[in-house]
């Protein structure tokens, strides 16, 4: 049998990686982003609920940016630890503004969760804005106190 290889996100060593901002890899002009809001393995993850209603309120915003265009994916990781942003022909430091601002933008938002009908989502019933907008605080707050941003794994 052929040898697989690991994929990039697998090489971090998740026992350092902290709450922040990583490029995960890079794929000439596509850069992922690890948007991590939480620690991985320390026993406090994300239910349902509050990684599909940021995964909507996020994609809507982002997509709504000033980087919109250049934005090809927002999701969840499955470790219920953050998520993934894929951005193309964007800077680093602005793709870390506008994640910022958008987080704003949910924790102000005073209306629907985008997307919360029968016919918008497979589960429609899963969401909820109070959780969602308690996780863009937490996140928010970690971003807000990184100074210098790298944009690295801990090694």
């Amino acid at each position: 049998m052929k040898e697989i290889g690991k994929i990039e996100s697998f090489k971090a060593d998740h026992d350092k990686i902290e709450p922040g901002i990583y490029i995960s890899r890079t794929d000439g002009d596509l850069i992922t982003y690890d948007l991590r809001t939480r620690k991985p393995n320390a026993g406090y993850y994300m239910d349902n609920v509050t990684m599909h209603t940021v995964e909507h309120m996020f994609a809507t915003y982002v997509r709504n940016s000033e980087i919109g265009s250049s934005v090809i994916y927002f999701g969840p990781m499955g470790c219920q630890t953050g998520f993934y942003l894929i951005v193309k022909e964007t800077e680093p430091e602005t793709v870390f503004e506008i994640v910022k601002k958008v987080l704003k933008q949910i924790i102000e938002h005073d209306g629907p969760v985008f997307g919360a009908t029968q016919k918008e989502c497979g589960n429609y019933r899963n969401l909820s804005l109070e959780p969602c907008v308690k996780e863009c605080e937490n996140y928010l707050s970690v971003l807000e106190k990184i100074t210098e941003v790298d944009f690295r794994y801990a090694e």
